[in-house]
């Protein structure tokens, strides 16, 4: 009799432990720009994070199986969501990760609410992501147009800066940025003049930096992002602007582009970051890893990047919870439910409304001769505390937002 119940009690251990260790399969997209002006920002960078996410986490996690497909939406919304419908439709993808540009992004967010999957916003900036257009299925992690508003344009006002005029690109994210650039600038006493919206990923920025030129604003606000800033500031250079009384404020401006522009064009702009790869030894240890996957040293990643793989990091530990990928709303509730905590951003939380939050850092760009090595194109002028970087909850009108 007792043999009898010592071999139940063992076979009820190992299928206990059978259970413990079902297999749990994940498929997950990275939907980026892969071949035009936000490639660098995010596009295969962006690969590579999710890749070394998945890679430390299943290191510990064997019974998690992901897979991982990538996809180019070109910037443009019918392809991102043709994409999108794709790939939750047909190839059973669980989660998309990053899409920097809001146009699409905002389409991919109603997507994944309709079919109930998940979307990790790292790329995008709008926040009407976490504002009037959340949704239960969509977490935004890295930063967003209220967070850049209120961290350089707060702060130029703050140190004379006081008269603005915008060059905003002309889809959803410019106009974000420069209703809530406008608003702060508005709220720290400072005035708008004036603004000019241009195309996405336009060369010639001519005819809009001389009605820039032409408004006698102290601050020209670049409410674009990635090749679009970059060509912006080298014609602003041609015409004498940056060096006289008119500066630019790179509105979102990344490490990227630092890089591309060299130092010598991009000293003294001043940027709001949330994640900066020469800040401290843990990113340092992640670039180098980063770089080598990547196949590139002369690139360092952005903050688009860091919180690709952030996000996917965080979105395997709710999946591992919960031991299923299939009901994308219970994995954004636990998403919400379990504090973040990586190497990257540390410690942290995702609210209600979906806002991931964290420190943002405002910086400046060092001059060629304060530059001590490789990649080496910040100085920190402030560190914004988690609780003041993002929109106060109670000012965003999400629906999901209890009032």
């Amino acid at each position: 009799m007792k043999k009898s119940l010592a071999l139940a009690a063992l076979a009820a251990g190992l299928a206990c432990g059978a259970a413990n260790a079902q297999q749990v399969n994940v498929k997950i997209g990275v939907l980026s720009d892969m071949s035009s002006l936000y490639s660098d920002i995010g596009g295969p960078g962006s690969v590579v994070a999710a890749k070394l996410a998945i890679a430390d986490f299943t290191k510990d996690h064997p019974n998690v199986k992901v897979d991982l497909v990538s996809g180019d939406h070109q910037n443009k919304p019918d392809i991102g969501s043709q994409i999108a419908n794709q790939w939750f439709d047909v190839d059973h993808v669980d989660m998309i990760v990053d899409v920097p540009n809001s146009g699409v992004a905002l389409a991919v967010s109603q997507i994944a609410n309709q079919k109930n999957k998940v979307f990790v916003a790292s790329g995008p900036g709008t926040s009407d992501l976490t504002g009037s257009k959340c949704n239960a299925n969509t977490v935004h992690w890295t930063y967003d147009t209220w967070m850049l508003a209120n961290g350089t344009g707060t702060a130029l006002v703050k140190t004379g800066g006081d008269t603005w005029f915008f060059l905003t690109a002309d889809y959803a994210f410019g106009h974000a940025l420069e209703r809530d650039t406008s608003a702060a600038v508005t709220k720290a006493g400072g005035k708008v003049l004036g603004s000019v919206r241009h195309p996405l990923n336009t060369n010639d920025f001519s005819s809009f930096l001389l009605q820039a030129q032409a408004s006698k604003a102290k601050v020209i606000g670049l409410a674009n992002a990635g090749g679009d800033t970059i060509n912006a500031i080298k014609q602003g250079a041609e015409f004498g602007i940056g060096r006289g009384a008119q500066k630019f404020a790179g509105l979102l401006v990344f490490v990227s582009d630092v890089n591309a522009l060299g130092l010598q064009t991009a000293q003294g702009l001043t940027l709001t970051e949330t994640w900066y790869w020469d800040m401290n030894d843990a990113n340092r240890a992640w670039t180098k890893r980063w770089q080598a996957e990547r196949n590139a040293a002369g690139k360092f990643p952005t903050m688009v990047q860091a919180g690709v793989y952030a996000g996917t990091l965080h979105y395997l530990k709710a999946v591992a919870a919960l031991k299923s990928a299939s009901d994308g709303k219970a994995v954004v509730a636990e998403m919400k439910k379990l504090p973040t905590d990586d190497p990257l951003f540390g410690k942290g939380v995702i609210r209600e409304d979906g806002r991931k939050i964290h420190p943002a850092y405002l910086f400046e760009v060092k001059t060629p001769a304060e530059s001590k090595h490789p990649g080496d194109f910040y100085k920190l002028r402030a560190t914004i505390p988690a609780d003041e970087a993002f929109r106060p909850l109670k000012d965003g009108n999400c629906p999901l937002v209890k009032s």
